[in-house]
This record gives C-alpha cells, sequence and structure tokens, in this order.
C-alpha cells in the first residue's frame, strides 16, 4: 500500500482525499475524503481573473488540507487544478499560494487530462457488474466546464466543453450581480441553448450516443441524486451507484428553475455552496440524458479524485 493525498482544485470546490493504494490488487482505502466550496472560479468568465477574495478562500481550504496531509502522513501528494484556474490571467498568483501552503506545485492540467482521471476514478470499480453493459459515458459536471467520456476498460474519446454550473449561472441567470429567484423562462431558454450547442461541440469528437451506460460525477449530479431519494442529510454511502430515472431529474430540474432561493436552501441535503448553481448543473445533466437517450443515469461518489489518487499510486 502507498498513503497518497490527491488535492482536485475546479471552479466551485476544492477536494481532498487521503487514501492508501495498491495499484497490483486495485484496492484503494478511502482515509479522509473532505469538501469545501470556495467558489474559485467566482467572476472568471466575465473578468478573466481569479478575485482576491476567491483566492483567499481557497488558500484557506488548503491550509486545513495541509494540516490533515500531515496528521495522517501522506507520502506522495497531488494537487490538480482544473478549469478556472486555466482561464485565469492570474493563474501565477494561485500557483505561488498553493505551494507555500502545501510544498507542491498545482499542475493546471487540459480537459483531455481532466477526463481521463475522472473515467478511471469512476470506472475502476464498475467493470465487474455485467448488469451495467459497456461503453460507460462518465458526464463530469464541474463548476467550469462538462467533462465526456466514452470507454471500456480504457479511454475511448474524450472531450471538455465550458458548460458548468457556475458558469452557466454567472453567464445567465444573475441580473445586476444577483441570481434571478427563479430565473425567467427568457434565461432558462438561454441556458439550455448555450448547453445544446457545447453537446453539439462535445458529439463531434466523442460518440455520445454509442454508450449503453451514463455515470454521472460531481455535486450537481450527486446532489440531484440526494434530493430523488429525499435523503435527511448528505449520505454519501446512499448515494454511491445510487440510480436516478431520467423522468425523476426531469421532474427535479424542473422544480430547481421554478423554486426560489430559499425552497431551495430548505432541501436537507443541499450544500449551502450549491444553491444558486444547482439549477443550471441539473439542466446540464437533464439535457445530456435527453440527448443520449438515457433512461437513467449511475451516479458515482468516485471522479477526479479518484483518478488523481491513483495516478499517484
Amino acid at each position: 500500500m502507498t498513503r497518497v493525498a490527491a488535492v482536485d482544485c475546479g471552479t466551485n470546490s476544492i477536494r481532498l482525499l487521503v487514501a492508501d493504494c495498491d495499484p497490483a490488487t486495485g484496492e484503494l482505502v478511502e482515509l479522509d475524503r473532505r469538501m469545501t466550496i470556495v467558489r474559485l472560479g467566482q467572476g472568471v468568465d466575465r473578468t478573466g481573473r481569479l478575485a482576491p477574495e476567491a483566492l483567499e478562500r481557497t488558500f484557506a481550504a488548503c491550509r486545513e488540507y495541509a494540516e490533515v496531509i500531515k496528521e495522517l502522513g501522506a507520502e506522495r501528494v497531488r494537487f490538480v487544478a482544473t478549469s478556472a484556474s486555466r482561464d485565469a490571467e492570474n493563474r501565477e498568483d494561485f500557483v505561488r499560494g498553493v505551494v507555500g501552503i502545501l510544498g507542491v506545485e498545482p499542475e493546471v492540467i487540459s480537459g483531455d487530462q481532466e477526463a481521463e482521471f475522472s473515467f478511471t476514478g469512476a470506472t475502476r470499480e464498475l467493470t465487474g457488474r455485467p448488469e451495467l453493459r459497456r461503453p460507460f459515458l462518465v458526464v463530469d459536471i464541474g463548476g467550469g466546464s462538462t467533462e465526456f467520456v466514452v470507454g471500456d476498460d480504457h479511454v475511448r474519446a474524450a472531450r471538455s466543453v465550458d458548460i458548468g454550473c457556475v458558469r452557466m449561472t454567472e453567464r445567465h441567470l444573475v441580473r445586476d450581480g444577483v441570481v434571478s429567484d427563479p430565473p425567467t423562462e427568457e434565461q432558462v431558454a438561454a441556458v439550455r441553448a448555450d448547453i445544446e450547442a457545447a453537446l453539439d461541440l462535445a458529439e463531434r469528437t466523442v460518440p455520445l450516443r454509442e454508450a449503453h451506460t451514463l455515470v454521472g460525477l460531481a455535486g450537481s449530479v450527486t446532489t440531484v441524486s440526494a434530493i430523488a431519494q429525499e435523503l435527511p442529510e448528505y449520505d454519501s454511502a446512499a448515494i454511491h451507484h445510487s440510480r436516478v430515472s431520467h423522468d425523476r431529474v426531469r421532474e427535479i430540474t424542473e422544480w430547481l428553475l421554478r423554486s426560489t432561493h430559499a425552497e431551495r436552501a430548505a432541501v436537507p441535503s443541499m450544500h449551502p455552496g450549491r444553491v444558486d448553481v444547482i439549477a443550471s448543473g441539473a439542466l446540464v445533466l437533464l439535457a445530456i440524458m435527453e440527448r443520449i437517450g438515457a433512461e437513467e443515469v449511475v451516479v458515482s461518489e468516485h471522479d477526479i479524485l479518484d483518478g488523481i489518487a491513483w495516478s499517484v499510486a
């Protein structure tokens, strides 16, 4: 076993996994897994820069994670940064801050690399499930981008497109600095049009409709599953490998789009940092299911973070 630490810093959240990995047997023993909403991508789509307050929130989370990594004695650490830090003009400020706190340089990976890690993390434990037909389509709906990966044991094709839940919300659902509560029909139509255009783009290189099993990753998908199950609180064990039908995803998405901030915040399984962006994320999931004719989505709590951990081991 090799004890490793993986950090995934995305547009909306930063996450840590410390685990013991055995590449020979494929066993991964989780020691600590945590997530902090830092909204690193705040305003990046509009300004092209990482906001000072967003950087400070991210660095505060890094300081907390550094303590955990030290306490658990991880031998190797890998820090991967995704969409927001790829796009920002001042990403060197971000890099310097992370190196100063964790002692490792964040790797600003490409969308294709991001997709590869997501696929490995999500499917490594599904390959022995005969009821889940291959190929898999793994969809990772992040804050700034969504990754599409089709593959069997290995990736066949991958594409990253800019339709994350934060990006769609900031681009279309904000008026005068405030998220519409609820959004207008015109705003929802604008989000939908952006998503459909991005799906057209993804289909140029990824055969989305050839997949037999849709696997959904990240907070938007796991939150939809928690709502579908009417969980009294967020429960990773109940969410992991749950299945949500297309009809249920549509019902939940329609409710999220007509609900108020207070109504969404009252959902017991809803993370406070997702209240304003969950409707856009659910709409991305629904559009994907409609595009490929998926009857259900298999929800995975194992994703890019697990893929990063395996790459270190």
